[in-house]
């Protein structure tokens, strides 16, 4: 069995699945132990949704691309870069083995009179969402599964509530696409990370 740091080295962001079906308990599981990460005010201001059917994943691609075709052509970008962006996008969404959307809540969260401390209050629950999310991926890969986070519901977050009917308070953030690789494939090595770029001393 791997140590956790060996796990932690190990992850890579996979995009390329097996055609083999991820069961429903497995997800069932995953968001269990995503359910463990430490989080704000001892809350759980996480949701999830597995997007498991066609017609759940037909109608989530499809409110995304319209968000993001709007926003392509606003930004002017070329038509057939346009096209290739959305086709790849809703590839992934309707061929990933498993589809989990996450979610936030903030529910929980305090309520401050002023923006600066609302927004520090908000930044404490995503990132305990972005904690689940790393436990998801972890331990789906202690189960012989790989994947990867789409940032995009992020910035269509009223179009992606809409196409899933989602309830009052669930804030769409990531998508989790896992599945099972192809065998044969080998994770791309890593250059050597020194913490001296990444940290200060005082």
């Amino acid at each position: 069995m791997r140590s956790v740091s060996e796990a932690i080295a190990a992850r890579r962001s996979v995009r390329r699945f097996a055609a083999r079906p991820v069961d429903p308990e497995l997800v069932r599981e995953l968001v269990a132990l995503a359910c463990t990460a430490p989080a704000p005010h001892h809350s759980r201001p996480w949701r999830f949704v597995n997007v498991a059917s066609r017609a759940g994943r037909e109608r989530l691609a499809e409110a995304m691309a319209e968000a993001w075709l709007a926003d392509l052509q606003q930004a002017g970008r070329p038509v057939q870069e346009v096209d290739r962006l959305l086709r790849r996008s809703r590839g992934q969404i309707l061929e990933a083995p498993a589809l989990v959307l996450s979610c936030l809540v903030l529910d929980q969260a305090k309520e401050w009179p002023d923006a600066r401390r609302a927004a520090a209050e908000r930044d404490m629950f995503m990132q305990s969402l972005g904690a689940a999310l790393q436990n998801i991926l972890l331990a789906a890969g202690e189960r012989g599964l790989a994947g990867y986070l789409k940032g995009a519901p992020l910035f269509c977050a009223g179009a992606v509530r809409q196409a899933l009917d989602l309830p009052p308070g669930w804030e769409p953030a990531f998508l989790a696409l896992l599945g099972y690789t192809n065998g044969g494939a080998t994770a791309a090595a890593r250059e050597p990370v020194d913490a001296a770029d990444f940290l200060l001393e005082r």
